[in-house]
């Protein structure tokens, strides 16, 4: 009787399914580090809107048809608008604004209550009065802030308001501005204000808006001066 060897069965036959179910486990795994990374890059990337807010009645500075605009969502309560002011704003006025190569605007947010509010009648009063002479009492304003403020420490009213405008702006009616302030006159411009505060997702104060972008960092000086600077070259092409 012949006996009859079997034929081996070759490893590699087993292998073969093995070594495609990691190539797919590794094209997954590639292909989830890809679309993770994409996210990632498109999380960070800034917000922008296709619209810029309208600065129709708006406070500006600069040239009316400069091809940039940067515009402060900002409120003369806030502890950090008020750094903001010291700290960025006069790096912003001394590069582009004073060069004539930017616009700027203020808005006005109402964060932090009745002060918050109080204080923005008062500006848009003078700024109905005299706009140039807005910009010395927007000043004068966030300087009035106690360094050490909170959100609770009242610090603004009628009467502070009133001394603030005679020691900076002796030229504005005194008179007008507080009756003005009295009545709420300019609670029309602060309701168009808040509509664009809702319009453009504004939770923080200060928001800076570049040509529509929105910075992630408004402390960033760095970074607004490249995408103002992206904004103005792409203008020139």
């Amino acid at each position: 009787m012949v006996k009859h060897n079997k034929e081996p069965v070759h490893s590699s036959n087993k292998a073969k399914p093995l070594v495609l179910i990691t190539l797919i486990v590794v094209i997954l795994i590639v292909a989830l580090f890809v679309i993770t990374t994409k996210q990632e890059e498109k999380a960070q990337e800034p917000a922008r809107f296709s619209e810029q807010p309208s600065l129709l009645n708006q406070p500006t500075l600069g040239k009316d048809n400069a091809p940039v605009t940067v515009i402060e969502f900002g409120d003369y309560k806030c502890p950090s608008c008020k750094s903001w002011s010291a700290r960025i704003y006069p790096q912003l006025m001394k590069d582009y604004i004073d060069a004539g190569k930017i616009k700027f605007a203020y808005i006005n947010v109402l964060f932090h209550g009745e002060e918050s509010q109080l204080a923005s009648l008062a500006a848009e009063s003078v700024f109905t009065q005299d706009p140039k002479a807005f910009w010395t009492y927007h000043k004068a304003l966030y300087a009035a802030q106690p360094a050490q403020a909170n959100h609770d420490e009242t610090w603004i009213t009628q009467q502070s308001l009133l001394e603030m405008a005679k020691a900076n702006i002796p030229q504005i009616d005194l008179t007008k501005l507080e009756e003005d302030v009295k009545a709420s006159k300019s609670l029309p411009e602060l309701n168009i204000d808040s509509t664009l505060v809702e319009q453009y997702k504004v939770q923080l104060t200060p928001t800076i808006i570049i040509n529509g972008i929105v910075m992630d960092d408004p402390f960033d000086y760095n970074k607004i001066k490249d995408v103002i600077d992206q904004e103005l070259e792409d203008n020139n092409r």
